[in-house]
């Protein structure tokens, strides 16, 4: 396990794998990011098959404790060009006060507001730390899931560190978006509905494969 992420001892892979995200302490209120005009799924496309592309969101913040399923689907299909109501979204998600249950309740909805049964799939991360193969499945499906115009959807738990020392803890379990990539996909770059403050960071792939590991992410 690295040391710069922690997990808490008590979650395991079976208790982990359909259990969602409910932050625990108080959630800023909704915001939106001023949009460029540009859109959103042509941000940087230039980069393309240039080791590195990142996808314009319009961002929105969680609007309480356990919305992060239902806005980490909004910012990620905004890159799209898509402004769903999280409310909608949660309803359909099954989303309580405890949570939006696992992945597997997001990539219906991803598919259904894409357009394609296809588009999304999710995939897991059953053991408690990502092996290297599971992290090279991952950085493979981010690149291609990017490139296509889309962001990837991550169920994660426990904390970990961004590229700049930034501790992120989600003990109870989160759900971010990611919706970039630079050096050929060993950093990536997330949404996250949680804090405005903090909407925006970047992290090595090996890190967010540990987070997410015993739940899953929805992918194309």
């Amino acid at each position: 396990m690295r040391t710069d992420l922690i997990r808490k001892t008590a979650l395991t892979a079976a208790g982990l794998a359909f259990t969602g995200g409910a932050i625990a302490g108080p959630v800023t209120t909704a915001f939106a990011a001023p949009t460029t005009g540009k859109p959103t799924t042509q941000t940087q496309t230039d980069r393309k098959g240039h080791s590195e592309r990142e996808l314009g969101v319009r961002y929105e913040a969680q609007p309480n404790f356990y919305y992060c399923g239902p806005a980490a689907t909004r910012n990620a299909l905004s890159v799209q060009g898509k402004n769903i109501n999280v409310d909608d979204m949660a309803k359909e998600m099954g989303t309580t006060e405890a949570g939006t249950n696992s992945i597997n309740d997001i990539t219906p909805v991803l598919n259904k507001e894409t357009g394609k049964n296809d588009a999304y799939r999710s995939v897991e991360i059953s053991t408690p730390d990502a092996d290297a193969k599971q992290t090279d499945t991952l950085r493979a499906d981010i690149v291609r899931t990017v490139d296509d115009g889309r962001a990837v959807v991550a169920n994660i738990a426990g904390t970990s560190v961004d590229t700049d020392g930034n501790a992120h803890s989600y003990e109870g379990g989160h759900y971010i978006s990611v919706v970039g990539y630079r050096d050929n996909g060993n950093t990536v770059t997330i949404a996250d509905s949680a804090d405005p403050n903090q909407a925006a960071y970047q992290i090595s792939v090996e890190h967010l494969a540990d987070w997410i590991a015993t739940r899953g992410y929805a992918t194309s």
